[in-house]
């Protein structure tokens, strides 16, 4: 027996997922949790073999519960069922300790099998995020990045504002933004502060 908690701040998505589960014969809910605190909580007490997390919850995201999960449980195994596949949330999932990710519209039957996966103790996933995986690395941030948008991250990582980054670069504050939306979009982050550190890791700017 598989022994499952939910994680979700939806009721309406958690008592899907377990009425879905509650189908096979192999899988126990053991406890729900609707924010990442609670699920660090709800694991201690439950103890289950496997928790699935959603990403974006109130209180504490599922990248930061899973690290606390996982601080206080290393055996435990944690699975991402998210409706986001972005570049960098699937990174720091995967950082964090989590080794499934799938995404919310995924078929019973593969949901099924990438839990009895995971459970075997192997890692699971989703193909559309495996693509995307292997994407990013088969086409370094280096060659698809202007060297326009190089020089807002400059002035991103020098802490400067849009307002600032404008004045500097001589072009309008809308371009700025502009600018900002594709350098997010190729480097898989979303803020500032992750562009500006992914881009240091990667020697796209020089570490200051």
């Amino acid at each position: 027996m598989i022994r499952v908690l939910i994680v979700d701040d939806h009721p309406i998505v958690r008592s899907g997922i377990a009425s879905v589960l509650a189908s096979q014969p192999d899988f126990e809910i053991v406890g729900e949790a609707s924010n990442g605190a609670d699920a660090v909580e709800a694991a201690r007490r439950v103890a289950p073999d496997l928790v699935l997390m959603d990403l974006r919850m109130p209180v504490q995201d599922g990248v930061d519960a899973t690290a606390g999960i996982l601080a206080d449980r290393p055996a435990t195994r944690v699975v991402i069922l998210t409706t986001y596949a972005s570049d960098g949330e699937v990174l720091r999932a995967i950082e964090a300790g989590a080794v499934g990710y799938l995404l919310k519209d995924v078929p019973h039957d593969e949901l099924f099998r990438a839990l009895r996966a995971v459970a075997r103790g192997e890692r699971y996933l989703a193909p559309v995020v495996t693509e995307r995986l292997m994407s990013r690395y088969q086409q370094p941030a280096r060659s698809s990045l202007t060297d326009r948008e190089l020089d807002v991250l400059r002035c991103v990582a020098r802490g400067e504002g849009n307002k600032q980054i404008a004045a500097s670069l001589a072009i309008a504050e809308p371009t700025v933004k502009a600018h900002l939306v594709h350098i997010f979009e190729k480097l898989g982050v979303e803020n500032r502060t992750a562009a500006a550190n992914v881009a240091r890791e990667r020697g796209l700017i020089a570490a200051e």
